[in-house]
């Protein structure tokens, strides 16, 4: 049995599982497939496939299924993945662009996708830890606080207030506002040290303190973990008939609703380059051992702040939703950076 028709025929039973929710068998494979070869070789091949794992036969049907060893080599073989067509790559487009700030771009994000793979859409936020300064705004609030704005080149605002001896007049305000901007614009968590601790060194003896203050609550702001969720769109396709989970779809809710859990998935996955799958029981979660997660990093070229997927059964069309998937990111992350 050559490798490469091997190959075809699981590609042949994954897609035709994928679509009928039935059990595959040889004969209904040479009707459907030009595979070339007579539906007795065919048997031959998938009884070398289910002998390596890669299919398997479910109770006392004629017919074969993918294992989620079957599905991975499935998707390490895919050589093309459909590209969506112009009108949905438009819809996305002025979906996302109408978004008024990061709240509604993230939630936008989630439905839109949620929609276009029929299956559920999951969105972290961009973290601190890997987002770059854009601006900070510096307020007087008051004659002893300071109201310290935050905002990153992904959009998210954050607002701390930092107590102080004496506000500062508006000269040194200002001064101090554009000497922190100059240094911190674009840079991130790793990066900003050095140059806070410069500012503090050059600026007048008597807003040492204060310089020293406002770079400390920058940078721990920025290292920030607790501030860490995810949004979730189109929890009620689970429930769809085309959903439909080998066992009960109970555990899955449960585990999406376990946040900490899936930010800890997603991590793992963010180490990944490119778009990432876990299949089954890859995600090393019992909840979702009947699933797959698709997913794809979003923020600046090269450079992910964050995750977007898709959480559907294992028995998905990963060439349409890794599309999906890595569009909606693509646009996602031009909205963020533009």
């Amino acid at each position: 049995m050559s490798e490469e028709r091997r190959l075809d025929v699981l590609r042949a039973i994954v897609e035709d599982y994928v679509l009928t929710r039935e059990p595959v068998g040889s004969r209904v494979l040479a009707e459907r497939h030009r595979l070339g070869v007579s539906p007795a070789t065919i048997r031959n091949d998938m009884a070398a496939l289910e002998e390596e794992g890669y299919i398997a036969q479910p109770h006392t049907s004629a017919g074969r299924i993918p294992t989620d060893k079957g599905y991975r080599l499935f998707v390490d073989k895919l050589s093309t993945v459909k590209p969506l067509s112009p009108p949905e790559r438009r819809a996305i487009e002025t979906f996302l662009s109408e978004a008024v700030d990061l709240d509604d771009v993230v939630t936008r994000a989630g439905r839109l996708l949620a929609q276009l793979t029929g299956q559920v859409a999951v969105v972290q936020y961009p973290s601190l830890r890997r987002s770059g300064l854009r601006h900070l705004e510096l307020v007087p609030v008051g004659d002893r606080r300071l109201l310290v704005v935050i905002i990153t080149d992904t959009g998210r605002v954050e607002q701390r207030t930092l107590e102080v001896a004496a506000a500062p007049d508006d000269a040194t305000l200002a001064e101090l506002r554009s000497r922190l901007n100059a240094v911190a614009a674009g840079k991130r968590l790793a990066e900003l040290g050095k140059g806070f601790a410069e500012i503090a060194e050059t600026v007048r003896p008597e807003h040492q303190d204060l310089a020293r203050s406002l770079a400390q609550l920058v940078e721990e702001t920025l290292a920030e973990e607790s501030e860490e969720r995810i949004v979730l769109a189109g929890t009620a396709n689970l429930a769809r008939v085309g959903m439909r989970f080998e066992h009960a779809l109970r555990p899955v809710l449960e585990a999406l609703e376990e946040q900490v859990v899936l930010l800890g998935l997603l991590t793992e996955m963010a180490a990944e380059s490119g778009v990432s799958v876990r299949i089954g029981h890859e995600t090393q979660l019992e909840g979702l051992a009947e699933t797959s997660v698709v997913t794809s990093g979003y923020g600046n070229e090269g450079d992910s702040v964050a995750l977007i997927g898709s959480i559907g059964p294992t028995r998905m069309d990963y060439p349409g939703t890794i599309a999906s998937v890595r569009a909606v990111a693509r646009y996602l992350s031009r909205v963020l950076t533009s």
